[in-house]
């Protein structure tokens, strides 16, 4: 099937790819690490419970983590070997985590599920829920719940923007593994009832788009290239023509959205009878010695990743989790690899913002970029203030935390920061009825 042009929207913003320092580098295996700290919150919702003791002997892809809820996912073994410790973790974002801690005993030992003996909807939909798949973009919603709407669905989305600067995990995947995403995709739009099939790929990607297009039965859109173009609202709207209201999800407008890794791990799942167990970042940056595009156990810790990356070098000012745009910046390096990681950023001083931030000059350029057409600036105020009530009204709950808004701030005010705080306190309101 031959491509065609997405729809544009009028805002949003330009950045720098940054991407060309790892771009064309293949994925590389990381061997498993000696020690893996396999967090219980990995997901949106509750925390998985363990199902493992101090002293157990576990096997790769052992399930470990039990889902406590319908918004929860379980967690599985990276590793053979023995559990050595069950605590919380403060890592270097600030976040308190319960995690399973293995020592890798060497074993190469692994556990598959059962060959599916159907093809059903149902079937799929319980086996993507028992490998733990959730939302491999970052956002971490379990999947299975995504693929069973309350409402018949007309589209499916995909996603393969990949947008955020420096990041190039989906991108090497639509290149090496094609295949495998399309035999994805094929499996969420069966558990949907779906026949549309879209595709968003931003037009700095012509060897993904070309990978695509010969595929009949997808509909290839070339986006362009612009900020935050990942976003769900704005993919659906560049894709289809389709709008989505504020306060409103994609499944309103008939539409399922789904990321590259999230396929890919369906279709592990489904033919291969895998339980999700490793992922794909991006580790990148002018303060790293070797930039590279990494398959990884879920748990590694952080430091090994930089160790076989060739360590640090220069003067890094900045690390963050994530892209630049949406990630967040960390305190150190005590971190350990999640499912919906996707890179880890050492940043030098001329790659980040240090500067310290001045008054608010009224400038209304945080307004002007804002893709969801949100006032930043009067949504900060009142945050600062403690009036959510009033940031509610100026539409914080509608912020995507784009970054867009901070990006080309002339006072480089923490803007994301303060609607993130405005939203945990208008949650927390609701909560306590008030």
């Amino acid at each position: 099937m031959s491509t065609r042009k997405g729809k544009n929207y009028p805002y949003g913003i330009h950045v720098k790819d940054m991407k060309e320092l790892c771009s064309e580098s293949q994925i590389v295996k990381m061997p498993a690490p000696k020690k893996v700290y396999i967090s219980m919150s990995q997901h949106i919702g509750a925390p998985a419970i363990p199902i493992v003791n101090v002293g157990d002997t576990v096997t790769k892809r052992q399930l470990i983590g039990q889902s406590s809820g319908v918004i929860s996912a379980n967690v599985y073994s990276s590793i053979c070997g023995t559990v050595t410790a069950i605590e919380d973790i403060v890592t270097g974002n600030g976040q308190k985590m319960k995690y399973v801690v293995i020592e890798n005993d060497g074993r190469e030992e692994e556990i598959f599920f059962d060959n599916i003996s159907d093809f059903e909807p149902k079937t799929v939909i319980e086996r993507i829920r028992l490998a733990g798949i959730v939302g491999l973009g970052g956002a971490g919603f379990p999947t299975a719940v995504k693929l069973s709407p309350a409402t018949q669905l007309d589209t499916l989305v995909i996603n393969g923007a990949e947008c955020e600067p420096y990041l190039n995990c989906d991108y090497r995947l639509m290149i090496e593994n094609t295949e495998d995403i399309y035999r994805g995709i094929k499996y969420c739009a069966m558990a949907l009832g779906i026949r549309k099939i879209v595709i968003g790929i931003e037009a700095n990607k012509p060897k993904a788009i070309e990978a695509f297009a010969k595929y009949h039965d997808l509909d290839v859109v070339v986006l362009k290239k612009q900020y935050p173009m990942g976003s769900e609202k704005h993919l659906i709207y560049c894709t289809t023509g389709r709008k989505v209201p504020c306060g409103k999800m994609p499944f309103d407008v008939g539409c399922c959205v789904q990321n590259i890794k999230t396929v890919i791990a369906i279709k592990h799942a489904i033919e291969d009878n895998k339980a999700l167990s490793s992922t794909v970042l991006t580790v990148s940056g002018y303060g790293i010695q070797n930039p590279m595009n990494l398959r990884v156990q879920i748990g590694t810790p952080l430091e090994d990743i930089i160790e076989f990356c060739g360590g640090t070098k220069g003067e890094t000012v900045k690390l963050i989790a994530g892209g630049p745009m949406m990630g967040r910046a960390m305190m150190n390096t005590t971190a350990y690899t999640r499912k919906t990681d996707s890179g880890f950023l050492f940043l030098t001083k001329s790659e980040a913002a240090v500067s310290e931030p001045t008054n608010c000059i009224n400038c209304a350029v945080c307004a002007k970029n804002c893709p969801m057409r949100l006032m930043p600036m009067y949504i900060e105020s009142f945050a600062l203030a403690g009036d959510y009530a009033s940031a509610e009204q100026y539409g914080a709950m509608n912020c995507i935390e784009c970054g867009s808004c901070a990006y080309n701030c002339p006072a480089k005010r923490s803007l994301v920061q303060s609607i993130q705080m405005a939203k945990a306190k208008i949650k927390e309101m609701k909560q306590n009825g008030r």
